[in-house]
């Protein structure tokens, strides 16, 4: 669940104002004085220098003498001398991705600076808050078609354990706890929220935990309690992939190229279900290298392209390629779509999420049938496996029943999105009945950074009522389209 987003240009005016504002910003009204310690310091692809500082926490809440974590902040000042008390805080994806990743978003949301601080919180085991980093999951370009997690997650578990941590610790109720003791130490009596994808269900339960202190929230990407991540994606991403080669049929320059590209995958399915020795060309060094290859690499690959409906564009002509045996143009496309992510994101984290609030909920009948797409089965198998191995924390009781609140809630979809797809924000926005729900159509998933969301969610984040949202950009986003298809390699067409 990753969301590629553009940094903006640089503009030396601002950086000097908003340094002068670093200090202003604490004048605000606040409930109490900011305990903590801000100074400058840079966040990856953005120009501006931002404030950042640190808060330790328990690592066990039932034991606040033990082992501390240090949760990173960082602060984009509002552009104002007088700014409003509730800032925006941004909550990551994944599970697993670090806030200060969204450094570039946050600088996209210019019209939320110029009233607001815009606050950015590694996740715990996350980022720059005391990662849960471990060798065995160490990163190597080498190993891009690996598909079994569970010989290095194995490793991993015990590598932390070594090292004093405790993996269990790592869910969402605890880092619910680290973000309003964050939202105290800053002294912000009330926040904002935007959650992106597993970020939304961060701030759902934030809202359930610490409702009294939540303005409005956005929710882009929105992940109902009742999804299970470790299962429910694949069937959502199966039915997105399905969709995209239908769409190739009813496409005629995309059919005439490609005379059935779900037939080509099938075949792909059925000639790689052992494997195969190959020679491919690398696409970042342009040398030739050997690689076994079986049917979950070449899916494994085709997964992040479905996130985003202009990558998702190319997959009949990338899987066309694969079936007459060129795979480096698969590989390329995958790398380019992944980018920086690995840097980003923390596997371990997304096991301590997963393994305590999700494949519990998986019954012993889904897991011996296994999911319903057999092209994923194998994949989804291995992912569900890692718990069997990996320390497993818990959740409340209350935890996998609907948020119901009267909190101001915007909620974002896709209408491409093959893991958070509208219904899954419709059937949220049923726990808030002061919600509207904005449907992207040819956009997939995470919408906020996009066209003209970014003055929707400025817009709502003003006045934390639905007044003020622009009426043709949310026409705009309803009636856009699915991109065009790449049927070849020359260029897209209808």
């Amino acid at each position: 669940m990753t969301m590629p987003i553009a940094a903006l240009q640089r503009f030396a005016s601002l950086l000097l104002l908003s340094c002068c504002l670093c200090v202003l910003a604490g004048c605000g009204d606040r409930t109490s004085a900011r305990r903590i310690k801000l100074s400058e310091c840079r966040l990856s692809k953005v120009a501006q220098a931002v404030q950042c500082g640190r808060l330790e926490v328990p690592e066990n809440r039932m034991h606040p003498n033990g082992r501390r974590l240090s949760i990173f902040v960082a602060v984009l000042p509002a552009n104002t001398l007088s700014p409003a008390p509730d800032p925006l805080f941004l909550i990551a994806g994944g599970p697993g991705q670090a806030a200060s990743s969204l450094g570039p978003f946050a600088m996209q949301l210019a019209l939320v600076r110029r009233t607001r601080d815009i606050v950015l919180v590694d996740q715990r085991g996350t980022g720059r808050s005391s990662p849960l980093a471990c060798p065995a999951f160490a990163p190597d370009e080498h190993v891009e078609f690996d598909t079994d997690p569970v010989p290095k997650a194995t490793l991993c578990a015990k590598q932390l354990a070594q090292s004093g941590v405790d993996a269990s610790q790592y869910t969402t109720s605890a880092w619910v706890e680290d973000l309003d003791a964050v939202r105290d130490a800053l002294g912000y009596r009330r926040v904002n929220l935007w959650g992106g994808s597993y970020g939304t269900r961060v701030a759902q339960e934030y809202v359930r935990r610490h409702g009294d202190h939540v303005r409005g929230v956005v929710l882009d990407g929105v992940a109902p309690f009742s999804m299970r991540i470790s299962f429910d994606v694949w069937r959502t991403r199966a039915q997105a992939l399905d969709a995209l080669l239908a769409a190739c049929r009813a496409s005629p320059a995309c059919a005439k190229t490609h005379r059935d590209p779900a037939a080509a995958l099938d075949e792909l399915h059925v000639s790689f279900a052992s494997g195969k020795d190959v020679t491919l060309r690398d696409p970042r060094t342009g040398t030739m290298r050997p690689m076994r290859i079986d049917f979950d690499a070449i899916y494994a690959a085709l997964q992040p392209l479905t996130y985003s409906p202009e990558a998702a564009s190319l997959i009949p002509e990338l899987v066309s390629l694969a079936r007459d045996g060129e795979y480096g143009p698969l590989l390329a496309t995958a790398l380019t779509v992944v980018g920086d992510l690995p840097e980003e994101f923390t596997p371990a984290l997304f096991y301590s999420v997963t393994c305590a609030e999700d494949v519990p909920r998986i019954t012993p009948e889904e897991r011996t049938s296994g999911v319903a797409d057999p092209r994923g089965r194998a994949l989804a198998r291995r992912s569900i496996e890692v718990c069997d191995h990996w320390p497993k924390g818990s959740y409340p009781a209350d935890f996998a029943t609907p948020v119901v609140s009267n909190v101001p809630v915007l909620l974002l979809s896709g209408g491409l999105d093959p893991v958070t797809p509208p219904p899954y924000a419709a059937e949220v926005a049923k726990g808030f009945p002061n919600s509207r729900q904005v449907v992207a159509a040819g956009f997939g998933h995470i919408v906020s950074p996009h066209a003209c969301a970014p003055r929707l969610v400025a817009a709502f984040v003003d006045t934390a009522t639905f007044d003020k949202l622009s009426a043709d950009c949310i026409e705009f986003l309803a009636r856009s389209t699915r991109p065009p298809l790449w049927p070849d390699r020359l260029a897209p067409l209808p």
